[in-house]
């Protein structure tokens, strides 16, 4: 096919992941103890019922009126929640989860269009033997050594440590450890100290997404809170909320016997934390079609610049137009992340 020969996407198209987290254990242990491991001490999840006060802003006159605000706070606000916390005696939080880095990026679990399916395979062929995913291999392995998974429970922990295991017949043949907040998290780069772990990490995720080796690694990041502190695991979205009165505001992520524990895709988005080439970047956000981060409510690569992924992968598979290298690792980490993104007909 000529190069300006320009093909249409494939209303059939879909990509699985290939970096696979399963969900995150939270376990607790004593900081001098974490040389052994995250131990067996499970964290559960208790319910806690509180009396909570009047604090929503104001809707309308009537609201502010003394005699309205002194009736509503006289109302009892009556909450149950689900707390996570360390019990007395140990001082650290610890999350485990394993982690599978897959080969064959790019290749379609679900292509309808054979014409699209061999140039998509050029393109990501072509992008493979020039770059052996070493950024972005290099990039995930940054996430995991700075402790980035495990999100709030790293705000202002005295100690945070990370421990890398790759398993190999059900057993670890190596492990590495990080200083976690010798790594910033608003820097796609490791404390030099480190580097030479860190470059062994990254061979190990650059030769699973490559289909080198088997790659299968058990990671463990540990948090010194203190004795008794609240933990976070992840939150459970309730979509049914037709008998939400009386019901618990919120509602803590548990596996069997209420152990707490963190979303595999909130681990993933932890990971894939490594989008530095969107417009005016300042900081790393998560590798997403259209730069979207949700807490800010904003999408950082807006489809009128052309630096959104449908843009950017259209161009450069139907009409061999590549992006700049930065954007082709942005292309690439996408169809790392995985999805479905066919083009509809209509």
């Amino acid at each position: 096919m000529a190069k300006n020969d320009k093909l249409k996407t494939a209303s059939v198209l879909s990509f699985n992941r290939h970096l696979d987290p399963s969900d995150g254990r939270m376990s607790a242990v004593n900081w001098g103890d974490i040389a052994q491991g995250a131990g067996n001490k499970a964290i559960v999840i208790q319910e806690k019922s509180v009396r909570g006060t009047i604090s929503n802003r104001p809707k309308n006159s009537k609201e502010v009126d003394p005699a309205y605000i002194d009736a509503a706070v006289n109302k009892a606000n009556l909450q149950t929640v689900d707390v996570a916390a360390l019990p007395q005696g140990k001082d650290t939080v610890a999350v485990s989860f394993t982690l599978r880095v897959l080969p064959n990026v790019g290749q379609p679990s679900a292509c309808n269009d054979v014409a699209f399916a061999e140039r998509l395979d050029a393109v990501v062929s072509g992008y493979q033997a020039e770059n052996k995913f070493t950024e972005l291999a290099s990039r995930y392995a940054v996430n995991l050594a700075n402790g980035r998974f495990l999100w709030r429970n790293r705000i202002g922990a005295e100690n945070v440590s990370v421990s890398v295991a790759r398993i190999v017949d059900g057993k670890a043949a190596e492990t590495l450890n990080f200083d976690a907040l010798n790594n910033r998290l608003n820097q796609a780069a490791v404390h030099q100290d480190q580097q030479a772990e860190l470059k062994k990490l990254a061979d190990w995720l650059q030769v699973g997404l490559n289909g080198d080796e088997h790659v299968l690694l058990k990671v463990t990041g540990f948090a010194r809170l203190g004795e008794g502190q609240e933990v976070y695991p992840s939150q459970e979205l309730i979509l049914d909320t037709s008998n939400s009165k009386g019901a618990k505001s919120k509602t803590l992520y548990s596996f069997e016997n209420k152990e707490a524990g963190m979303h595999s895709q909130k681990i993933g988005n932890a990971l894939r934390t490594i989008d530095t080439w969107y417009p005016n970047a300042e900081k790393p956000i998560a590798v997403e079609p259209y730069g979207s981060v949700t807490s800010e409510g904003k999408a950082y690569r807006q489809p009128k610049e052309k630096k959104d992924f449908y843009s950017l992968f259209d161009a450069w598979v139907n009409e061999g137009k590549a992006p700049d290298l930065e954007q082709q690792h942005y292309v690439m980490a996408v169809l790392v992340r995985g999805g479905v993104f066919g083009e509809s007909d209509k």
